[in-house]
């Protein structure tokens, strides 16, 4: 599960839908494993104004990764800047979980993840 992913990941709890507390969900003991795959600048531009900058900086200090900026680039300045265009490539497209589990703040419902797939089927008593 690449990590770009989690920024569109929220907890299916039906009581979590109200709650802001249930995104982003939060990596708990995770295996990374990094692909290399060929840099696409087009695609990060694409990519940037629809992420939850905040979210996915929380990601990436929870899995030990190297501390993003305090506010999203904008595609004019990621183009300027190559470093920080390999480094967001290398978090969003490149950084995967392979094995753990992600967890809501909200409820405390564990998400596993086995061969880089999150299991989102909910228990009975949780639908």
């Amino acid at each position: 599960m690449k990590l770009l992913t989690l920024n569109f990941l929220t907890c299916a709890v039906k009581t979590c839908k109200s709650s802001s507390a249930s995104f982003p969900l939060h990596p708990k003991n995770c295996e990374l494993v990094s692909d290399t795959l060929a840099p696409n600048p087009k695609l990060l531009a694409n990519i940037l104004p629809r992420l939850d900058w905040a979210a996915l900086s929380t990601i990436a200090l929870e899995l030990n990764l190297p501390t993003l900026p305090e506010n999203a680039p904008s595609p004019e300045s990621l183009a300027e800047n190559e470093q920080l265009t390999k480094d967001l490539h290398s978090l969003l497209l490149e950084t995967q979980i392979s094995e753990g589990a992600l967890v809501c703040a909200n409820c405390g419902h564990e998400y596993a993840i086995k061969e880089g797939i999150a299991n989102f089927l909910l228990p009975n008593h949780l639908v």
